[in-house]
């Protein structure tokens, strides 16, 4: 299987974090996915954006989920960049997609637009809570699913097989030569985060992991080069 390069909200290093912009950066660049971030609005609206609070990204302040999509649609979220909505991400680039989850809420409102846009094959669905994997996977029959950890041990591959999760998506500062055979053995992917500079590159590499996710759009090209 070829190595994936996934651009981490794009490409965030040198783009606005989870704009349109930053995604469609990340296309031009080759990468293989691009990976977003997924939360409710007041309204329901399923917004791109990390933090449950738009302070970081914005020159807002207070928690999406209290805010409107319109009042959402008033802040800049870097260098002019409106907060899309995820629809949008879907029409503006053609890249394949990795959608992380934050709650069970978001993955019904993720899997209302999946089935509404036959999305199964172009979105993998992500997220650090099981309880949110579980949902969008009886919801989405058939949908790709990974498990993301920061912090974690061996019992991380049980997690995600209970779940039925393919992938794990693994923070590499905490990763072992002994979680990456947990998991071949399981049958699972292995996916490792951050990969900002070659001796990250290197280690992915050194695991035999099949991707990395990255902020830059050159790990794409040095990637190719690692062995």
């Amino acid at each position: 299987m070829n190595f994936l390069t996934i651009g981490h909200r794009g490409v965030m290093g040198v783009e606005p974090e989870n704009t349109l912009r930053s995604f469609v950066a990340a296309q031009q660049a080759g990468l293989d996915l691009i990976e977003l971030d997924l939360h409710l609005s007041k309204d329901g609206a399923l917004v791109v954006m990390h933090d449950a609070e738009v302070d970081r990204t914005t020159d807002g302040t207070g928690p999406i989920a209290e805010k409107t999509l319109a009042e959402l649609r008033a802040l800049d979220a870097g260098r002019g960049e409106r907060v899309p909505v995820f629809e949008e991400v879907l029409d503006a680039v053609k890249a394949p997609l990795q959608a992380e989850i934050k709650d069970v809420a978001a993955a019904r409102a993720l899997a209302e637009v999946m089935h509404r846009r036959d999305l199964v094959y172009r979105v993998e669905v992500i997220s650090f809570h099981d309880e949110a994997i579980a949902e969008i996977a009886r919801l989405v029959p058939g949908v790709r699913t990974g498990l993301v950890a920061s912090r974690y041990g061996t019992d991380v591959v049980e997690r995600a097989t209970k779940v039925g999760a393919t992938t794990l998506v693994l923070n590499i500062r905490r990763l072992t030569l002994e979680i990456v055979e947990q998991a071949r053995k399981a049958g699972l992917r292995v996916i490792g985060w951050v990969v900002n500079t070659q001796d990250d590159l290197r280690l992915v590499r050194a695991l035999q992991l099949d991707g990395a996710t990255t902020d830059y759009p050159e790990i794409k090209r040095t990637a190719r080069f690692t062995a």
